[in-house]
């Protein structure tokens, strides 16, 4: 997401201003006339490992139009809720699933979009019905899945040993959307 330009609180164009903070001078989109200050802090983002009848669901985003890549079901936490509501909603708006298991897996760093990923593993049911934001749906065993070496695909790799699966992550240089994994015929998994 670019940089904003001007102040939320009084509009003024923002400069970068370094000024002495916990850690000493650090420069930070400031403005000139309220002093407010643009944190520019990580943006919480969820993510599930779906467990589908025994299978992992992966889904492809309707936004990836040049692409075959399928990822695990993310979404931004939303204010009044706690990141294990989130993720169950999430799993209900993008898959019509209803979570009935859900456990942390870890917490994942992800700089390139300034996002901090929670990633749980979520045992789900119901019949799949996807969002507009997703086109299409693939359910794989264990052993075929693919972990991507980026953001979700970290969780995925954790979540997969602790099954006693060493995970495989497949090898491509910087995607487009590196919270997705490149899935051709010659791919099995995701």
């Amino acid at each position: 997401m670019p940089d904003p330009k001007f102040c939320q609180v009084c509009a003024t164009p923002l400069e970068w201003i370094a000024l002495n903070e916990d850690g000493g001078p650090k420069s930070r989109l400031r403005c000139p006339n309220c002093g407010h200050t643009h944190w520019n802090n990580p943006t919480p983002v969820l993510a599930a490992i779906i467990e589908y009848r025994g299978q992992v669901l992966l889904a492809r985003n309707a936004a990836w139009t040049n692409s075959k890549m399928y990822a695990l079901i993310t979404g931004f936490m939303e204010a009044g809720e706690t990141p294990k509501e989130g993720i169950a909603r999430e799993i209900k708006e993008e898959t019509n699933l209803d979570a009935t298991e859900l456990n942390l897996v870890g917490v994942y760093d992800f700089q390139r979009m300034n996002q901090i990923i929670i990633a749980y593993h979520a045992v789900a049911d119901g019949e799949v019905s996807l969002s507009p934001e997703l086109v299409d749906y693939r359910l794989y065993d264990l052993p075929n899945l693919r972990c991507w070496p980026a953001g979700t695909g970290y969780a995925l790799a954790d979540w997969l040993r602790t099954r006693g699966i060493e995970p495989q992550f497949v090898d491509w240089p910087k995607p487009a959307a590196a919270l997705a994994v490149p899935a051709t015929s010659d791919t099995p998994a995701a």
